[in-house]
């Protein structure tokens, strides 16, 4: 019979703490990954990362995506933005097929255009100089995000709800979460990068940070480049590769 370790002995002693991170893809990318080289990220391997280090006894048990399909007329890189934002979920779902999900909301926008005032540098506001844009509005992610975490909770599947978001609009589900159930642990990592003095990122929410048990303020650049997707993804027909423009 083999001897377990005492290192082995503590392990099996200690209560797991069933964790979910529920993630808004909008709020992660133009947060903390636009701009960077680190598009390509494995959020379950970030995730276990960074629950290793804020609590040794939590178990990832699978990471939620909440976003909407990019539109490729209003994408920077055309169709390109499209087929590359679709083989970033394809890989995660082919890498981690019983630890990642992912829930797509919709687009909405005025297609004769808003009037809204010009931003002048510098200059005060003026109600009287006006210019149509395209105002685009992700839809449904707040929802489908909110209804996600409250309905895992009521099942009794988690004892760790972690949102990665800095949007206030999550507020009231975490406001409901903590009323209805007072031994449900919740984290907020806010995804954005570290305060060096001059960054233009503002800080923690304090909306949600008032409900939540643990914030993490940050996080780091090698946080995210230990945690990048394999260049290629193999599945079981043709392998997904990296976007070249990623």
């Amino acid at each position: 019979m083999p001897i377990e370790s005492d290192q082995e002995l503590v392990q099996a002693t200690v209560p797991r703490t069933r964790t979910v991170v529920y993630i808004d893809g909008y709020n992660l990318y133009y947060g903390r990954l636009r701009g960077t080289p680190h598009k390509w990220l494995d959020v379950v391997a970030l995730f276990v990362d960074i629950l290793r280090m804020q609590d040794s006894s939590a178990e990832l048990i699978t990471v939620k995506y909440f976003s909407a399909p990019a539109l490729a007329k209003f994408a920077s890189h055309g169709q390109h933005s499209m087929v590359a934002q679709q083989s970033y979920h394809r890989a995660l779902e082919a890498l981690h097929p019983d630890r990642f999900s992912i829930t797509l909301g919709t687009h909405s926008h005025d297609r004769s255009g808003t009037l809204l005032p010009v931003f002048d540098l510098g200059k005060p506001f003026d109600r009287n100089k006006r210019v149509r844009v395209w105002m685009l509005e992700e839809k449904q992610t707040d929802v489908n995000l909110a209804m996600a975490m409250y309905r895992d909770t009521a099942k009794g599947v988690l004892d760790q709800v972690v949102l990665c978001s800095n949007d206030s609009d999550a507020e009231p589900v975490l406001r409901a979460l903590r009323e209805d159930y007072p031994s449900l642990r919740i984290g907020i990592v806010t995804p954005v990068p570290p305060s060096n003095g001059k960054s233009a990122h503002r800080g923690v929410s304090a909306a949600l940070a008032r409900h939540a048990h643990w914030t993490r303020r940050h996080i780091l650049d090698e946080e995210l480049a230990r945690a990048q997707l394999p260049l290629r993804v193999p599945t079981r027909r043709k392998p997904i590769d990296k976007p070249p423009h990623w």
